[in-house]
């Protein structure tokens, strides 16, 4: 089979084509023929080594495809059915182990490439919009990377639960994304903190939600009212370092909160709920899943060169 190997850390070049045998699913594994595969940050970060993975690995946590085999000891799947996961093992190939217990069928309705497309991102928005911080009516949402691929899942489960979105982007062309997905304002980077004080009377935002981190850190702190939460589910600018716990107390009692997906998917059952209510939202038509591009699965550098380089919007699939 083809598959996308990393032997050595570094940029989008260590991506490379390799023939590699198909594997065999141990206890409690499947193994699933890929129809396509998310790309994610997360997936840069274990490249560049950022993430620690034993070297060589084939990245890719989330794929979706139909089940090859089935492994011992695994029960509610069989050969054929269609599944999705966000803990796949190397889904940047034409074959991946999945492991049963983070594996979610997929419901008629949605099709493979949405399910790949929306599961971990959405899964990430349903979180911060439902846990994090529930928004309730009338809440003011700042959201950074607001034409992302999580950015766009984030803005319209806040229109649904009846919040106010600010988001900010980096071009016109993001800005109308933004906008049509359901964003009430959209504001560049630039002096952000002060336009949403000007756009909320002063008083600030009761959450928000930041994937970008130390770039927009610093800024997300100054937006806040008081008593409202920084949830800082990302880094794509790179980490924040050296952080003073005072200055929480100092921008109004603020709260700041490093939440990860694997924490509010610790069951398998919490897992499939949560993926569930993400997927009725998709097959009633409440919540639009966006893919930017779809790239061969040999063009995986030229994916991460495009996400890295802030040239894409929606989800990036690869498709083998």
């Amino acid at each position: 089979m083809r598959a996308i190997v990393v032997t050595e850390h570094g940029g989008p070049e260590a991506l490379t084509v390799t023939e590699a045998p198909v594997p065999s699913p141990g206890p409690g594994r499947l193994l699933v023929k890929v129809v396509a595969a998310g790309v994610n940050y997360i997936d840069t970060y274990y490249r560049a080594g950022h993430y620690h993975r034993n070297l060589p690995f084939v990245p890719g946590e989330e794929a979706a495809g139909t089940v090859e085999a089935v492994g011992p000891d695994v029960t509610g799947f069989a050969v054929g059915d269609l599944v999705v996961s966000s803990s796949t093992t190397g889904g940047y190939a034409e074959y991946a182990l999945v492991d049963a217990a983070r594996a979610v069928p997929v419901p008629d309705g949605v099709s493979a490439e949405q399910a790949a497309a929306v599961l971990l991102q959405g899964l990430t928005a349903h979180y911060l919009t439902y846990d994090t911080h529930p928004v309730r009516e009338g809440d003011d949402v700042l959201l950074h990377a607001a034409s992302g691929g999580v950015g766009l899942l984030v803005t319209q489960l806040v229109k649904l639960r009846g919040g106010r979105l600010i988001g900010t982007v980096s071009t016109a062309a993001k800005e109308k994304l933004a906008r049509d997905a359901g964003a009430d304002e959209v504001i560049g980077y630039e002096d952000f903190a002060a336009r949403v004080r000007e756009l909320t009377g002063g008083r600030g935002v009761d959450v928000v939600y930041d994937g970008v981190g130390k770039a927009t850190f610093d800024g997300s702190l100054a937006s806040l009212r008081p008593r409202g939460l920084l949830a800082l589910f990302g880094a794509a600018s790179g980490a924040v370092t050296g952080f003073d716990t005072g200055r929480l107390a100092s921008a109004g009692s603020v709260y700041l909160t490093r939440p990860t997906l694997v924490h509010y998917t610790l069951t398998t059952q919490e897992l499939r709920d949560r993926a569930a209510a993400v997927f009725d939202l998709v097959s009633s038509g409440a919540l639009t899943v966006h893919v930017g591009a779809t790239y061969p699965l040999t063009e995986a550098r030229k994916a991460h060169e495009d996400l890295e380089g802030r040239r894409t919007t929606g989800k990036l699939l690869l498709v083998p």
